[in-house]
């Protein structure tokens, strides 16, 4: 997938389908997660809940473009990659493609965030220097 350097595969399942026949737009948001899920795993062993300085992420903003309906059995490609990477947050990017046909694409913010104070904080010094290096 040009311009991600990390890919999931995803097979459709029932339970992604809405009673149009197709991919319900929330599942697109599920699928973003399953793909942010491994890429912190990948970066550095991270969770949604533990990436460095005793924070997880908390997600304030989503964007989703459909641009052609998927359905039951397909077998998708999922990006993702890190963008804009400030004090305390971070963009992440997203693209589903089913043969090499682009089929969605969108964009979270996503926050690094103490769940103990209930409060942001600055993101971790190494967790940015991974995804940049990740993403260069």
């Amino acid at each position: 997938m040009d311009g991600f350097n990390f890919t999931i595969p995803y097979s459709v399942r029932v339970v992604d389908v809405n009673y149009g026949g197709h991919v319900a737009n929330s599942a697109v948001l599920n699928f973003f997660q399953d793909a942010r899920i491994a890429y912190l795993h990948k970066l550095g062993g991270y969770s949604e809940l533990d990436i460095g300085n005793q924070c997880g992420i908390i997600l304030p903003e989503a964007h989703v473009r459909y641009l052609a309906e998927m359905f039951l059995g397909d077998e998708l490609v999922i990006g993702t990659r890190i963008k804009d990477i400030s004090r305390s947050s971070f963009k992440m990017e997203y693209r589903i493609e089913r043969n090499g046909e682009v089929m969605a694409e969108g964009e979270t913010a996503l926050v690094c965030f103490d769940y103990q104070s209930r409060k942001p904080r600055r993101l971790d010094a190494q967790f940015r220097e991974k995804a940049v290096a990740f993403d260069a």
